[in-house]
């Protein structure tokens, strides 16, 4: 069977509601609809824009970013910088989205649509560990502000958050920027980063998370006026669940009324999967602040302050199950949506056409040993649940040491695929190469491929194992050992396809894709 949705069909839904690598999600609600986005990271298209009528059955519509910037710096893989942690607004009849660059600064991109047409990436603050951002336009006064916080690996700090005056139409900032939440002073926390903020009865709201993704909780800050002093709560913390480090993300609120909340889990080779809590307002969380004011009006999310595995849906129209879409059949040469190369890409990489099937041209490249320094993957993200991943590949290059293949990537990775010999036959080779790793190596032994076409398929089981199998006209074979998917530091397994050759004069030919399929395969 295909991936489903989130959506059990008896008006509840099972979380993670977006059970795939959608990370530092933002979501915003406009109208009858809700939008959401997620760090992309290095890959291009960034920035994913997701749509709902429910916020349980999302549909991929488009992405805001086409281009990283600077783009001298992104001709090559850069897995875990670009893209951190957007922020998706609508203010001024547009769509606006901020995020940081740990090693360029804070940008903007904004639209009159979600679907476009974005503007060109707007640097709005220069400079180095700058993460997290979030703009906030005050109704009220028509004062705008940004927050934003500190990659320690760039600025040297972290665990503080930084807030500015903003110029009304998001260009620039209008002061040097305080520390309006320094966490080294609250005791026990550590890692405050990921904010958002907000304006709701009368407070300025920060929901941010701390202790570490994997192991942390979410936090909820509140004060009088933007720059502080704040008092927080904990909000979201993993009790006794199996949602470890409830973290980072954005709070909605439904044209019925009701408040909800998403955000991410960790889960290692799958990377950040995201849940939805229902949220109401009340005198919830646990504060840890001496000089907490009493009474109500703090948020409350999931059961009590832990995560719901399952809920009523919100009260909105109902809506028919959907799922970001995976299969493609490439019609005309052209990728889906759920496609982003791993760097900026270049012209002639993939070839329109007039039937059906992915055409990528054989690039040559000196980093043909190694999957994780080419900027020419095509990748989607590996889902969070058993699946079998399928695709048909013809070889057409006639160029020896040219190759193409279907591969899982990350900071290991392994890949099944063809690959031209100097005697003009063609081999099914299966690769792979450890996270310390420099250079690839066989992981099965090499088989003759006669017709020069293979069917390949991923079989990937619980935590990411990975068993790889073949048809070269026999039926379908084993190959190799299984392999276990990992991520980058930030970044969850990929999917890839590619096509390559060794450096060399001249067009080296291309190779072709088709039917590509992602089924469940619960076991």
């Amino acid at each position: 069977m295909a991936l489903t949705s989130a959506d059990l069909g008896d008006g509840t839904y099972r979380n993670p509601v977006l059970d795939a690598d959608w990370s530092d999600p933002d979501l915003v609600c406009v109208g009858d609809d809700f939008y959401l986005t997620a760090s992309s990271f290095g890959r291009v298209p960034g920035l994913p824009l997701l749509h709902s009528r429910d916020l349980v059955n999302w549909t991929l519509v488009g992405h805001a970013l086409q281009l990283l910037e600077p783009a001298r710096d992104f001709r090559k893989p850069r897995h875990d910088c670009g893209v951190w942690a957007p922020s998706l607004r609508h203010h001024d009849d547009r769509f606006w989205i901020f995020w940081g660059d740990p090693d360029h600064g804070i940008f903007q991109v904004n639209a009159p649509e979600i679907r476009g047409p974005w503007t060109r990436p707007h640097l709005v603050k220069e400079g180095k560990g700058l993460i997290d951002a979030c703009p906030l336009w005050d109704e009220e006064t028509g004062e705008a502000y940004l927050v934003h916080a500190w990659a320690k690996s760039r600025a040297g700090v972290k665990n503080r958050l930084t807030g500015h005056r903003m110029r009304p139409d998001g260009t620039g900032l209008l002061d040097e920027g305080k520390v309006i939440i320094d966490a080294d002073r609250i005791p026990g926390w550590f890692t405050l980063e990921g904010p958002k903020a907000y304006r709701h009865d009368g407070w300025f709201w920060i929901f941010a998370p701390a202790g570490g993704v994997e192991t942390g909780w979410q936090g909820a800050f509140r004060s009088r006026g933007f720059f502080g002093p704040y008092e927080e709560r904990v909000v979201l913390e993993q009790g006794d669940t199996e949602v470890n480090g409830p973290h980072q993300g954005g709070w909605v609120r439904t044209g019925a009324g009701e408040d909800w909340f998403a955000h991410f889990q960790q889960r290692g080779p799958y990377g950040r999967v995201v849940h939805l809590q229902p949220m109401r307002w009340g005198d919830g969380g646990t504060s840890r602040s001496s000089e907490a004011e009493s009474g109500g009006g703090w948020p409350v999310l999931g059961d009590k302050g832990v995560p719901v595995a399952v809920h009523r849906k919100p009260r909105l129209p109902p809506q028919p199950p959907s799922a970001p879409a995976t299969d493609d059949d490439f019609p005309g040469g052209r990728f889906g949506r759920q496609w982003q190369w791993t760097a900026n890409p270049h012209d002639g990489w993939a070839t329109q056409h007039s039937a059906d099937g992915l055409r990528l041209s054989c690039v040559r490249t000196v980093d043909a040993h190694d999957l994780r320094g080419l900027p020419n993957v095509l990748t989607q993200r590996l889902p969070g649940t058993p699946a079998t991943v399928e695709v048909e590949l013809r070889l057409d290059s006639e160029e020896p040491g040219a190759r193409a293949g279907l591969a899982v990537l990350g900071d290991a990775f392994s890949w099944i695929g063809l690959q031209r010999e100097a005697d003009g036959s063609v081999r099914l080779v299966h690769r792979f190469a450890e996270s310390v790793a420099e250079r690839e190596r066989d992981a099965a032994h090499p088989r003759e491929a006669p017709e020069g076409r293979a069917r390949l398929w991923i079989e990937s089981g619980a935590g990411a194992r990975c068993r790889f199998s073949y048809d070269v006209g026999g039926g379908r074979q084993p190959s190799g050992q299984v392999f276990a998917a990992t991520p980058w530091r930030w970044v969850g397994a990929l999917l890839g396809l590619f096509a390559l050759a060794p450096v060399g004069g001249g067009h080296a030919g291309a190779a072709s894709f088709t039917q590509f399929r992602i089924t469940s395969s619960f076991r």
